[in-house]
């Protein structure tokens, strides 16, 4: 029989995580890849759109689970900032669940016969309008993710039982996506962005799925009063 999850071993746990992560990647990868970027190629390619809105929704709800998993996975090295990740996590989760309206909604403008009154530019004009919207709404989500990247690197970098360099590539990841605070300026820099954001997430994907944490010194960390915690020196790693 299967061990309950509270008895399973840290490296077990992180181990789970890091499958979850991955399991975020390949559907919101897919999703991306599949679901049509214009009004008029989603009308064409409907199959196509509803199987990668599906997707995305999917891919909203294994982040939500990552960002749960992360705030266990980090609560010994501060409590109080693995909650502030996870917070900034599910705002971005949340306004992406909002953005998924705004994916949708083109299919009411153009299929809805209640919009006769309307000529066809005019109804495409309002669903790439929408579409936009979702866009934008994206690029506010991207900067909660930001937040939560930087903070989730911190917590990396002070833990005992994760190697540095991952959190300093994750604190780099979301000062990447900070930079959508000026969408215009994220575009021009999309090229440089977007490598980034993956160099970032990658390596912790695959070392929490591969080696896990050091269990011993997560749970020493664990075991230490909040002020030793902050001034703990760095573990093996």
């Amino acid at each position: 029989m299967m061990q309950p999850t509270t008895q399973l071993s840290p490296r077990s746990r992180a181990r789970i995580t890091g499958a979850v992560y991955l399991l975020f990647f390949l559907t919101a990868i897919l999703g991306a890849v599949v679901i049509p970027a214009t009004a008029k190629d989603m009308l064409a390619h409907e199959l196509s759109f509803r199987f990668g809105y599906a997707l995305n929704l999917i891919s909203t709800g294994f982040y939500i689970a990552v960002a749960g998993l992360f705030y266990q996975l980090f609560r010994p090295v501060s409590r109080s900032l693995a909650l502030l990740a996870a917070f900034f996590a599910l705002v971005g989760c949340a306004i992406t669940a909002v953005q998924s309206i705004f994916q949708l909604a083109p299919f009411v403008v153009l299929g809805g016969g209640s919009s006769s009154s309307f000529s066809a530019d005019q109804l495409h004009a309002l669903a790439q309008m929408l579409l936009d919207m979702s866009a934008q709404a994206g690029y506010v989500a991207l900067v909660f993710f930001g937040v939560f990247q930087l903070l989730t690197g911190y917590l990396i970098y002070r833990s005992t039982f994760l190697p540095r360099v991952l959190g300093a590539l994750m604190a780099l990841g979301g000062l990447g996506w900070l930079t959508f605070l000026s969408p215009p300026l994220a575009t021009h820099l999309l090229n440089v962005i977007e490598p980034i954001g993956i160099l970032a997430e990658v390596p912790l994907m695959l070392w929490l799925l591969v080696f896990g944490v050091n269990s011993q010194l997560w749970s020493e960390q664990r075991s230490l009063p909040p002020v030793s915690r902050q001034e703990s020196p760095p573990g093996r790693y």
